[in-house]
């Protein structure tokens, strides 16, 4: 029995040793050079992926393709309004799925940079809060407020916990190196003053108490406290220099392009300036470059920020909104980290010397023990350059960087692109869209049944919850016979003030007019005649959210909707102001509220067929139809061209809002700006922002596929196509 308890004894003594060689070798610490993992400074290449903004069915797909692009980590928001859309009730399924996610990651041999903020911004409803968050009693977002401070808390640990749980960090064996803690709050914090640096304080304090095993980041966030590791997003980051010396530079945003909003242009940034920007970094002794985005992916639903953001959110990334390789972002792109990865070593041991090599050429030389590498750059915009370095020469074009790993071979310059452009094309397929049908909302019974009266203008997230973008507000008038107007078949003119961010005016049940905000002027002023007659008159404003704001100090206070004055103008009596009479309120649509969306909702409604029922102009109608999915794997996207604006669904899954009718590209070209060549490539110049909406290829049938579009202005739902993207050259 003694031999027995001393051979256990010793067998559990061994167990312990390697347990605890085990947590050693699993290990994330920094110093100024880099990250180190698991005893080794790394260069480490990441890219952003979020997952609610492809299909499940794709991440391994985008992952792999990342994993050959030469990235090390995947970078991700964690969603907090998608994932607690009421308190205390989570869903974690489907798109939402973040442990699959990032599980799919670790076994791609990836790591994850987890940003849970669960201030995101993002682009994203609400920056990613939650609605319900804004009425809970007392509380102001992203200050030193305690009601704030106690949700946040809650939502951060319950992420943790379930990383632990899955031994997802770092510190456990799993794929998370980093993770984030707010999210560019530098550039709000002097708005909240002396309370947000206290807040700016107990959040980095809170989430390094969680005690992860990785390092904390703060982007935008100069005075992040230690250990929390301040860090860079933006167009270029070699400027940038971490808050403490012994912290390392880290870029958690290199941005590979922009988003678009509905009316404004398409966006694009050269891979020749990106890759300058990503040198650049690294010459400077970065050793963490993230790419927002790598996949941008597509605003699903009602996820669309901003507001006014499209719902494409490709971003100009090197895999597009359809997971296809766009090129040759992604190549050459490859190519620079495969270059600078061969000479990690020499970077993360080495310091830079910085030595001039004409007016606009410098060269930064990193040399030790273990080798020597340079980057040799010309600053100048327009013309190419000759330089002498260690006795050989070098031609540098404008604007680039040449890549030495051995000091003696250019390997790489960001200029130089070996990579013909691949070309995507949208094909329209064979699918025919069968048995149209539409479905009218019944405009002259609005709110004849409302229980909520109010006297005055009630702004529209107070009442609507953001349950609908549609909100009506319905009043009436009296004109009296005599009305001199009503002779001389005048027009009173009426003014509405609407921060909605769109606004359809009807007078007894007839469309009289719309108007529409921009992302510059969200606050916009409907004026127009309308026909009323001698009697009571019904006037109802339908006010229209296109995303709730998702940036800016105190944005949870902004208001949306009709916000007022309302006022009728050209009566006998002069200006009549109807802003303080009651007002009757109702949320969203009655096709919302039957849910016509759903494949088990469609025989309630009161369909009306036809062979004119798709072509049909009338504002405020749904339309039903159904296809066949198209045979083969090519990513898919609904043609709306012909459409005005609305929402889409297939088999009730939302593809989210289109508008094409209003919302035109503005003309754009190839802009340089500031101290660094800014890109700011646009075109898209009297297009539609957007004309296709992604249709994920899981969410169809082989037969039967119900499509479903709602209609707010008016459009032609026969020249609906399906359409295949292709894309050649790569």
């Amino acid at each position: 029995m003694e031999a027995t308890s001393a051979s256990s004894k010793w067998f559990l003594h061994c167990m312990l040793l390697i347990l605890a060689a085990q947590v050693a070798h699993c290990s994330v610490t920094y110093d100024r050079k880099a990250l180190i993992i698991d005893g080794q400074r790394r260069i480490l290449f990441s890219g952003s992926i979020h997952y609610p903004r492809s299909t499940p069915d794709m991440w391994e797909g985008l992952i792999q393709k990342a994993k050959d692009g030469g990235l090390d980590a995947i970078d991700t928001y964690v969603f907090w309004n998608i994932h607690e859309p009421s308190p205390g009730n989570f869903n974690f399924e489907g798109r939402y799925d973040l442990v699959r996610f990032i599980k799919l990651v670790q076994k791609a041999g990836l790591y994850v940079h987890l940003r849970i903020g669960p201030y995101v911004c993002a682009e994203w409803n609400f920056g990613g809060f939650p609605v319900w968050l804004k009425y809970v009693p007392g509380i102001r977002f992203r200050t030193d407020n305690e009601p704030f401070k106690m949700a946040m808390q809650r939502f951060t640990e319950k992420i943790v916990r379930m990383m632990k749980y899955e031994k997802l960090f770092q510190s456990q064996g799993g794929p998370i190196i980093l993770s984030q803690i707010e999210n560019e709050y530098g550039i709000e914090s002097k708005a909240y003053g002396a309370a947000g640096r206290a807040y700016m304080n107990w959040a980095a304090n809170m989430a390094v108490e969680t005690n992860t095993g990785v390092p904390w980041v703060m982007c935008k966030e100069d005075d992040a406290p230690d250990p929390v590791i301040n860090t860079c997003n933006g167009f270029y980051c070699d400027y940038f220099s971490p808050n403490k010396p012994y912290k390392p530079t880290i870029w958690t945003e290199a941005w590979s392009g922009w988003f678009e909003d509905f009316g404004g242009p398409v966006h694009h940034r050269p891979v020749e300036d990106l890759a300058f920007a990503v040198a650049r970094f690294i010459q400077k002794g970065g050793s963490f470059v993230n790419y927002y985005m790598y996949h941008g992916g597509t605003n699903f639903g009602r996820a669309a920020g901003g507001p006014f953001i499209t719902t494409s959110y490709d971003y100009d990334a090197p895999i597009d909104e359809y997971g296809l390789i766009r090129q040759p972002k992604y190549e050459h792109l490859k190519e620079l980290h495969k270059v600078i990865k061969s000479c990690e070593h020499v970077l993360v041991t080495a310091d830079p010397t910085l030595t001039p090599l004409g007016n606009y050429e410098q060269a930064h030389v990193f040399s030790s023990s273990s080798g020597c590498a340079a980057f040799l750059t010309n600053y100048h915009l327009n013309e190419a350059a000759h330089v002498t370095f260690n006795k050989m020469h070098y031609e540098l074009p404008p604007w680039s960087i040449s890549i030495l790993p051995d000091c003696k071979t250019v390997a790489f310059n960001t200029a130089k692109v070996g990579v013909r452009p691949s070309t995507a094309q949208m094909i329209i397929t064979n699918v025919k869209m069968l048995s149209w049908e539409t479905f009218s909302e019944d405009i002259s019974t609005i709110n004849d049944d409302s229980s909520l009266t109010y006297v005055g203008l009630l702004e529209q997230l107070n009442v609507t919850r953001d349950t609908s973008d549609y909100l009506w507000y319905t009043t009436s008038v009296e004109i009296s016979s005599s009305e001199s107007f009503l002779r001389q078949g005048h027009y009173p003119i009426l003014t509405v003030q609407s921060a909605g961010h769109e606004l359809h005016v009807f007078i007894n049940g007839h469309l009289s007019g719309s108007a529409f905000g921009t992302s510059e002027n969200k606050i916009f002023t409907f004026t127009g005649g309308i026909n009323l007659h001698a009697g009571v008159n019904k006037i109802s404003l339908l006010s229209v959210a296109v995303g709730l704001p998702n940036a800016g100090a105190r944005f949870e206070t902004w208001s949306i909707g009709v916000v007022g004055p309302v006022a009728l103008h050209g009566l006998d009596e002069g200006q009549k102001d109807l802003s303080w009479q009651k007002w009757s309120y109702k949320v969203g649509l009655k096709g919302e509220v039957m849910n016509l969306v759903s494949p088990n909702a469609i025989s309630s409604a009161e369909w009306v067929g036809g062979s004119l029922a798709a072509k049909k102009q009338q504002p405020l109608t749904w339309y039903k139809a159904y296809f066949d999915a198209p045979e083969g794997n090519d990513p898919l996207a609904l043609d709306l061209s012909s459409m005005g604006k609305g929402q889409v669904w297939i088999n009730g899954q939302s593809i989210g809002r289109y508008w094409t009718a209003d919302a035109k590209g503005s003309c754009g070209q190839c802009n340089y700006s500031g101290t660094y060549r800014q890109w700011k490539c646009q075109s898209g110049c009297g297009q539609p922002t957007q004309r296709w909406y992604h249709v994920p290829r899981s969410w169809l049938k082989p037969t039967g596929n119900l499509l479903i579009v709602f209609e707010e202005i008016g459009g032609d739902a026969s020249r609906i196509s399906l359409v295949k993207r292709l894309v050649s050259g790569v």
